[in-house]
């Protein structure tokens, strides 16, 4: 189903990224992309997946939030001398009832419904499954962390329909930012659960994606967890002091993220959990920051008596008005944040050392997925350019941070040129290579390509240019699925 875009008027000039989302994004079907420089590394084979909002607005309403956008994925699939591409909004029960109304009919993460609250009460949240991706052998599912994943055909992206791997509920909720053992193929996943007694629910699958494992951890009140992070034989939260006022929601007065409220004498809580029992070993408050990602964590000595986590911190909850002045197309409020190293004693959460790597502001880190849980050295971020103004640009260089040494290597995209989360590929003939992928949008062309860095040389120019049919909105979390 292609959406009929509908043009938006600004109400000034804006930076040139809004060109992404001033209109909805247009489908396309598989087809072959052309190389627009460089040539295809022959050790590139298999799927890149990739998830973001693309949609904000339906009969003349604009969300509010940029979480609130449609999700549509972008696959691209590799064989080492062509490259595939396809791009399809992904058709949930509630995309295909506002498609069909053309109007926007459910409670969103920023965004309610038009009219009166007695009319918005009681109707559903919608999914709009627009995070992060889980490729699983004979599907691709499409994440967003307040409800069930939505399963896709993994070459042409149909819908094939909500997905319970095997025993979700219906009211369950499956995060966006599950962890992959890389030695086992082990699935690692988490939802929070609210209620009389509010829980994080954990979740391990096998391979396939069917749940064979399930624990329950209590929650002081309903906080807000994005990410979390798998190290060695441990499981870790590091619960933010953000918490919701569940009323407001449920009588449709207030949007989630107008009820999402900062308490900073709360502290951020860190809960250690035992990966193979999925009880709790410890838990203990500590002086308060926020993130949203983690790249990683690890245990770096056999004696498991210390644990190293790795993550953009924000020293508040800025970064949520942040996000959603995106969806406007006009940014005023900067959200400074930082890549930092953290040491944990696993056996009573405390916090042994925290101190930065990078100052400068960033986000999206990933690593290697072979390192995932393992000591790693090497991460990529999205990262302002030093000379742009962080309140109203977004991204608009890839960074490599070396966790040893400090050293930052930056790939330097251009003014007009605004990148998505870097993902690193392994190549299929040579593992001691890597690549590093990510989608750029450029703003004075309003053109969209995927550009292939060398990992090794990340400052010199990709090697391979891609063009896309459309332009793609920027958007958040991608995957790799290597062929088998």
């Amino acid at each position: 189903m292609n959406p009929n875009p509908q043009s938006h008027q600004w109400s000034s000039a804006p930076a040139l990224w809004s060109r992404a989302i001033a209109q909805p994004a247009r489908e396309f079907e598989l087809q072959p992309l052309s190389v627009l420089s460089g040539h295809l590394p022959l050790g590139l084979r298999g799927s890149l997946y990739r998830n973001g909002p693309a949609r904000f607005e339906r009969g003349q309403q604009r969300v509010q939030h940029w979480f609130d956008g449609d999700g549509a994925i972008l696959a691209l699939h590799f064989d080492g001398h062509s490259c595939h591409g396809v791009y399809r909004y992904v058709q949930t029960p509630q995309f295909i009832a506002e498609s069909q109304r053309n109007q926007l009919l459910f409670n969103n993460y920023g965004t309610l419904p038009p009219g009166p609250w007695w009319q918005r009460w009681g109707k559903p949240f919608k999914n709009v499954a627009n995070t992060s991706v889980l490729p699983l052998p004979d599907r691709l599912l499409a994440l967003w962390e307040g409800g069930r994943p939505i399963g896709l055909d993994s070459t042409n992206l149909m819908t094939l329909g909500v997905d319970d791997l095997g025993r979700l509920r219906s009211n369950a909720t499956f995060s966006a930012h599950p962890k992959i053992d890389p030695q086992t193929g082990d699935i690692y996943n988490f939802g929070v659960q609210p209620g009389l007694t509010n829980r994080i629910h954990l979740y391990k699958s096998n391979p396939t994606g069917h749940i064979v494992q399930e624990a329950t951890v209590p929650l002081s009140g309903i906080p807000l967890i994005h990410d979390w992070v798998m190290a060695g034989p441990y499981l870790i939260f590091c619960i933010p002091p953000v918490r919701l006022n569940p009323w407001l929601p449920l009588l449709s007065l207030q949007s989630l993220s107008q009820a999402l409220e900062w308490i900073p004498k709360l502290g951020t809580e860190i809960i250690v959990i035992h990966r193979e029992t999925l009880k709790v070993i410890s838990r203990r408050f500590h002086d308060p920051w926020f993130q949203w990602h983690f790249s990683n964590a690890y245990v770096p000595s056999p004696s498991f008596n210390r644990v190293v986590l790795e993550l953009v911190r924000y020293p508040n909850f800025d970064t949520n008005r942040h996000l959603k002045e995106v969806s406007s197309g006009q940014l005023s409020l900067a959200a400074p944040s930082g890549y930092w190293q953290l040491h944990l004693d696993p056996q009573s959460a405390t916090i042994l050392d925290f101190f930065p790597l990078l100052a400068d502001t960033c986000e999206f880190p990933t690593i290697d997925p072979r390192f995932v849980g393992k000591p790693h050295r090497f991460a990529y971020v999205a990262i302002h350019h030093p000379h742009m103004d962080e309140r109203r640009e977004l991204f608009s260089a890839i960074a490599c941070i070396d966790c040893h040494t400090g050293a930052v290597t930056r790939a330097e995209l251009g003014t007009s040129c605004y990148p998505s989360e870097p993902i690193y590929v392994v190549d299929a003939e040579n593992p001691s290579q890597g690549w590093v992928l990510t989608i750029v949008f450029n703003g004075s062309q309003e053109s969209s390509e995927v550009w292939i860095y060398n990992a090794q040389c990340l400052e010199s120019a990709p090697h391979c240019r891609l063009a896309l049919p459309n332009s793609i909105p920027l958007g958040f979390h991608g995957a790799w699925k290597s062929v088998t």
